[in-house]
């Protein structure tokens, strides 16, 4: 587990810090709500310090909770759902295996064979996943043209199958509405940059809410202690 350096020169201590990361990454919150909250318990936090604290900490807790998943299994479903950033609209790349355990996602303003291929190199890259044997997809022909040329490239084994059958990604466009609510209810994101770290901690609670860590205790209590540790904090 790593130590707490990452909260090195913090004016607040980690366990709060950690505690708003959380709940605005899990539950439907503005980060004023989050101040009102602090405010109860006897703390004085503006809500640009807990922004800075979810595009900061967001993408370090899903590259932190990525080492310690399951291994999802060989059946892949993968669709493109919808986010707008700065009034304009981006194409999120998800996917999931046949039990509904996220794989990876992958944010990008295009949708092309490019975006498709960049999505597929970032996913192959997880530590938590195996070979592939089938990839289930839309009728978008970027998918088919991205797969061979990672196959060419070696980068994707040559006997994968491709299916394009829509109904079977059903699990996957089910599962896209956790991180479309969430994403909906914060009334906008600013840039690209941050859009895709806020993006990166809502997809890590949201693996971990559907239980993908390797524990044995899946209780809520064991997950918040696990972040914890994955910090080097104590819960």
């Amino acid at each position: 587990m790593e130590k707490q350096n990452s909260f090195k020169w913090k004016h607040y201590q980690p366990d709060i810090i950690m505690l708003n990361v959380r709940w605005y990454l899990r539950y439907n919150l503005s980060f004023r709500d989050l101040v009102e909250m602090m405010e109860e318990r006897g703390l004085s936090i503006a809500h640009t310090t807990i922004m800075r604290w979810v595009h900061q900490y967001g993408p370090e807790l899903d590259e932190r909770v990525r080492r310690h998943l399951k291994t999802i299994n060989d059946s892949w479903r993968v669709d493109e759902t919808y986010i707008k950033v700065k009034g304009q609209w981006m194409y999120l790349y998800r996917a999931v295996d046949s039990e509904g355990n996220t794989i990876d996602f992958y944010l990008s303003k295009t949708r092309d064979h490019r975006a498709a291929k960049r999505f597929f190199e970032k996913a192959l890259r997880s530590f938590h996943v195996s070979k592939s044997r089938v990839i289930t997809v839309d009728k978008n022909p970027a998918y088919p043209i991205a797969i061979e040329e990672l196959k060419k490239e070696k980068k994707m084994p040559v006997g994968i199958q491709i299916r394009q059958v829509k109904y079977l990604n059903n699990i996957v466009e089910q599962d896209h509405r956790f991180i479309k609510k969430r994403v909906r209810s914060m009334l906008g994101l600013k840039s690209f940059r941050t859009a895709t770290s806020i993006i990166s901690g809502i997809e890590a609670m949201h693996m971990i809410k559907k239980g993908q860590l390797v524990l044995q205790d899946k209780s809520v209590r064991n997950q918040i202690k696990f972040i914890y540790q994955l910090f080097g904090m104590v819960a």
